[in-house]
C-alpha cells in the first residue's frame, strides 16, 4: 500500500530534482522583505512562488489560496528554512489539505528556529569565529579564509536541506493523507502555543507609572503588581485587542500599527509608558 502510494506520488511529481535545488539557493531571500506584521512571510513567498506556479499551473484559485497562506506570519532560522520550504512543497505538489499544510507550518517554524539559531549562530560560527579570530591576530591568512569557507558551506548546505524536507514530505505522505485530522489538529495546538509564547517575547508593555503611599514609599504598578500578580498580562491583553480587531472589526493592520505607535509615544510622553 505504503509503496503504491510512493509511485503514485512519483507521477504526480512536477517539481524536478533542479528545482528543488533552486529552492534550496532561493531561501536566501527569505529575510528581503522583513517587516514586524508578518516578519519573514514576504520573503518566504518569494523564495516558493516560481515553485507554486508550477504546480498549481493554471488553476489560479489554488494559487491563490497557496499564497495566501504563505503571507502569513513567519519568522524562524535562514539556514534552516529550505527544510520546511521543501516539506511544505511535497505537500502542496500532492494537493494536500490546505489546514493540514498551514498546521505543519505554524507548528515547525518555532522549533527549526530553536535549532537552527542554536547550532549554526550560537554554537558553530562563534566557535570558528573565536578561533579563526586568533589566527587572524597572528597575521595568519588562514583565519578570514577558513571563517568564510565554514560560511560559504553553511550556505550550500541549504540545498541539503530542501531535498532533505522535499523528500521527507514524499515519504510522509502515506501517514499524513491516513492521520491527516488528527495531525492538523496537533499541528495547530503546537502552533498557537507558540505563537502564544512569541507574544511575551515580541509584545512589551512596561508601565512607569506610580503611586506614592506615605513619605519615601512608592508602589510601582510594573515591578509591584504586574510583574508579581499578573506578570505579561498587558501583552497578553494588547495582543488579543489586536486580534479582536483584525478578525471581527476587520480593522486594517497597518492603522493597527500606526495607532500602536502613536499610543506608545503619546503614554510615554505623559509618564504613563
Amino acid at each position: 500500500m505504503e509503496s503504491n502510494t510512493t509511485q503514485n506520488h512519483e507521477e504526480k511529481r512536477v517539481l524536478s530534482k533542479k528545482d528543488i535545488t533552486k529552492l534550496g539557493l532561493r531561501s536566501v531571500f527569505l529575510q528581503a522583505s522583513f517587516n514586524y506584521e508578518r516578519m519573514q512571510a514576504g520573503g518566504w513567498l518569494y523564495s516558493m512562488l516560481p515553485f507554486l506556479k508550477k504546480i498549481y499551473k493554471n488553476d489560479k484559485q489554488g494559487l491563490s489560496n497557496s499564497m495566501k497562506d504563505n503571507m502569513e506570519f513567519i519568522n524562524t532560522s535562514p539556514p534552516m528554512v529550505p527544510f520546511l520550504m521543501g516539506l511544505l512543497l511535497s505537500l502542496e505538489e500532492n494537493k494536500e489539505n490546505r489546514s493540514t499544510i498551514k498546521g505543519l507550518k505554524v507548528a515547525l517554524f518555532g522549533p527549526l528556529a530553536g535549532i537552527g539559531d542554536a547550532i549554526f549562530w550560537f554554537t558553530i560560527l562563534p566557535i570558528v569565529a573565536g578561533i579563526t579570530a586568533s589566527f587572524a591576530k597572528d597575521g595568519n591568512l588562514l583565519g578570514p579564509i577558513i571563517f568564510f569557507l565554514v560560511y560559504v558551506g553553511i550556505f550550500f548546505l541549504r540545498i541539503f536541506w530542501a531535498h532533505m524536507g522535499y523528500n521527507l514530505g514524499t515519504r510522509a505522505i502515506t501517514v499524513i493523507k491516513e492521520n491527516s485530522e488528527v495531525i492538523s489538529k496537533a499541528a495547530t495546538i503546537l502552533g498557537v502555543t507558540v505563537i502564544g509564547g512569541l507574544i511575551a517575547s515580541y509584545v512589551h508593555i512596561d508601565v512607569a507609572a506610580a503611586f506614592k503611599i506615605s513619605s519615601g514609599h512608592k508602589i510601582y504598578l510594573q515591578k509591584d503588581f504586574f510583574d508579581h500578580i499578573f506578570p505579561n498580562i498587558l501583552p497578553f491583553g494588547y495582543t488579543f485587542l489586536m486580534y479582536y480587531f483584525l478578525k471581527y472589526k476587520k480593522v486594517s493592520p497597518v492603522l493597527l500599527i500606526v495607532v500602536t505607535f502613536v499610543l506608545a509615544i503619546i503614554l510615554s510622553f505623559l509618564g504613563v509608558l
